[in-house]
């Protein structure tokens, strides 16, 4: 896909450079609009799982993210630069002034139609709540009462319909924020529904910062993305902004505020130190609005805990942009946005991805919503609170690299070598695409991504990161199942067993088989490393099985663009140095390794060689050549794994079997030598076990 000039070409560095950012993500936008310019849809045909209406709706709204601000520039910007490129006729900013009229218009051939129950429509009110918000002179029609009235009517249809229990709440707190704030309905008229929403919304929270999109429990156990930048921190910081100012409401926004303080100070954590973020959950075609509670907790003037002072918030956000520009392939070749993480990709896809879905990447660009005399624009953009470069924000400050977060259920390492966290508990019964994959794989990682299934088969499911299991014959049949729905989540950190996290899970609900999980991160002594401890308990009668344990999956091109999928470059790992530079795949039986422009990923039995480890099993080193599409970073790419034949249960007991998996990757910026990777991969986790955990030495 070809570069978008303004955009990929930007250094993301000044508000300048972001206004131009927006501009050239908007600008093309302009050739799909509809005569009214209430709807837009892109060239390409694929379809939501909702209505083609809703889905040309989003077209018109999400951009709004940027254009109200931009609307309001045109009046109110001095610098002649600036000017001049929200000049441009081919920008077309009034449309969208037009386009809010006859959308709400029900006279007009444009109309939006009126909202229904759990309708998507509703989603799509949040942008034009904002729009009304932050540009009240362009989008309340005061002068124009017929529209205006229109507009109202329209909006308020939000408090008459049922709407799932989650981050849509959210939207009607905001639209009615609006009609109150901006469009003079009394408060006393919308009150109740806003404080209903926020009742409900409240028992989402978890603690420290955190909470589930829809209420925690057995049928939904998410802390993804939602609960920060796309929704529920976002949102919240949103109300701050906007409704501090409104009566009876000064405890909520303190409660708001304090919560993204707790969330801000181990959300960094999540985001690389050149600016990636650990791709995990669902929705991930939203791309850099992983960055947007950066830019809403600077819009919504939040005075976050140390490392973060607002030089560090500035970089955090300005190199996640930046990551993101480096990648050609989220746009059509008309400059539109894709479907996809870093190049066009269905098998990402959720159902309610339209072709105009992805601009709620927006989001992260609220900051043009900060004059150019905020602190955030003069301040000094400064490091990742991680790198060597990052100044002390405190000397009582101690920023460990490896720490765990109960309230997601993971564990964040942000170690050199490799960043990426390890999981354990989260998942959900609805029917998002890829579920198993986005919620319930072992580790994520900012370097290598993960990978969702393109089919039943082991190489389409391309099981990277998870345990995949099926009965012996059965491999040919679609009989693999992956992990999912773990429960009885356990951890600890600071302790001779390193940081773990422990969960159990049954690959069939009838068959009585429970696999338990212990996830190590060993600690810095073995960088690049982390270790699963698997207790896998057969019933009476079970049959033989079959078991793989997937690592990373890495790019299968090699730093020069040639492909090492074909041939292995031998059975042994190289021990002379002038082997040591080699880009390829090695497998000895016991481990696989990978090294590519990617890095490095590779895996190693290591039940054996811990002491007091039994398994009942003939382990075997393998690499899996993955459905090409499958990763959502690399699009072709290999897996190295381990494979386990279980042999039947015949007595009359449970049968219990040990497995034990090194696990190792190293990021491509690590790899710079690679003498260096070889000593790491030969430096492998030593321990001991002890009463099924692992005591490392």
């Amino acid at each position: 896909m070809p570069p978008l000039p303004g955009f990929s070409d930007n250094p993301l560095r000044t508000r300048a450079d972001l206004i131009r950012a927006a501009i050239a993500l908007v600008k093309p936008l302009n050739p799909y609009k509809s005569p009214g310019g209430a709807r837009i849809k892109l060239a390409t045909s694929t379809a939501a799982g909702f209505s083609e209406t809703a889905a040309q709706l989003e077209g018109f709204s999400r951009p709004l993210w940027v254009v109200a601000y931009l609307l309001s520039l045109q009046s109110t910007e001095v610098d002649p630069f600036i000017q001049a490129l929200l000049s441009d006729a081919a920008l077309n900013l009034e449309s969208w002034v037009q386009g809010l009229k006859e959308g709400t218009n029900p006279q007009s051939p444009e109309y939006w139609g009126d909202l229904a129950p759990f309708d998507q429509r509703m989603v799509e009110t949040e942008t034009i709540a904002i729009a009304l918000l932050v540009h009240p002179s362009a989008f309340s029609f005061e002068h124009d009462p017929a529209a205006r009235k229109n507009l109202v009517t329209w909006l308020r249809q939000i408090n008459g319909h049922a709407m799932p229990a989650n981050n849509w709440l959210f939207f009607r707190v905001l639209v009615n924020l609006a009609l109150v704030l901006t469009l003079g309905v009394p408060l006393g008229e919308v009150k109740s529904y806003i404080d209903d929403a926020l009742e409900v919304l409240d028992s989402f929270y978890l603690s420290e910062g955190w909470s589930s999109d829809g209420l925690w429990g057995a049928e939904r156990k998410q802390a993804d993305y939602y609960s920060g930048s796309f929704a529920m921190q976002f949102c919240a910081l949103l109300f701050v902004k906007h409704a501090e100012t409104l009566a009876g409401y000064g405890e909520r926004v303190a409660k708001f505020k304090a919560r993204a303080r707790e969330f801000a100070s181990e959300y960094w954590r999540y985001f690389a130190p050149a600016g990636a973020a650990i791709p995990f959950g669902r929705s991930l075609t939203y791309r850099y609005a992983c960055g947007a509670f950066w830019s809403a907790a600077a819009y919504a003037g939040i005075d976050l805990p140390p490392p973060l002072d607002i030089g560090t918030v500035k970089g955090l956000l300005l190199r996640h942009l930046r990551w993101w520009a480096g990648h050609e392939g989220i746009f059509n070749t008309d400059g539109t946005h894709n479907i996809g993480y870093t190049y066009p990709n269905m098998y990402l896809a959720e159902n309610y991805n339209s072709p105009q879905s992805p601009y709620w990447c927006l989001k992260a660009l609220l900051i043009l919503g900060l004059p150019s005399s905020s602190s955030f624009w003069t301040a000094t953009e400064l490091p990742h609170p991680l790198s060597p470069s990052a100044p002390q924000a405190s000397p009582k400050l101690e920023l460990a690299k490896i720490k765990l977060l109960p309230q997601p259920h993971q564990i964040l390492v942000g170690a050199e070598e490799h960043h990426y966290l390890v999981s354990s508990g989260q998942c959900t019964a609805k029917r998002f695409k890829g579920r198993e994959a986005k919620y319930g794989k072992f580790a994520y990682s900012s370097a290598f991504g993960f990978s969702v299934p393109a089919g039943p088969l082991l190489e389409q499911l391309a099981p990277d990161s998870t345990l995949a299991i099926c009965f012996e014959g059965e491999e040919d049949e679609a009989g693999w199942k992956v992990r999912w729905a773990p429960e009885g989540v356990e951890f600890g950190e600071g302790t001779a067993e390193g940081t773990w996290i422990r969960s159990t899970w049954r690959p069939w609900k009838t068959s009585g088989v429970h696999v338990q999980t212990t996830l190590v991160v060993p600690g810095s002594k073995w960088g690049g490393w982390h270790v699963r401890v698997h207790r896998i308990s057969l019933p009476p009668g079970a049959p033989a099985m079959r078991v793989v344990d997937g690592g990373f999956a890495i790019d299968a091109q090699t730093s020069r663009g040639s492909s090492i999928f074909e041939t292995s470059v031998g059975a042994s790992f190289p021990q002379a140095h002038g082997e040591q530079r080699m880009e390829g795949w090695w497998s000895d039986g016991l481990g696989s390794l990978v090294l590519s422009r990617g890095g490095a990923s590779g895996v190693v039995d290591l039940t054996y060689s811990i002491d007091g480890g039994a398994a009942a099993s003939d382990g075997k080193a393998l690499i899996i050549r993955a459905d090409p599409n499958t990763n959502l970073i690399a699009s072709r790419t290999l897996i190295p794994a381990m494979q386990h034949s279980l042999a039947a249960n015949d007595g009359e007991g449970n049968k219990v079997i040990w497995l034990v998996t090194g696990v190792f990757a190293v990021q491509a910026e690590a790899t710079r030598h690679l003498e260096r990777v070889w000593e790491m991969w030969g430096d492998r986790p030593k321990g001991r076990f002890e009463g099924g955990s692992v005591r490392f030495v």
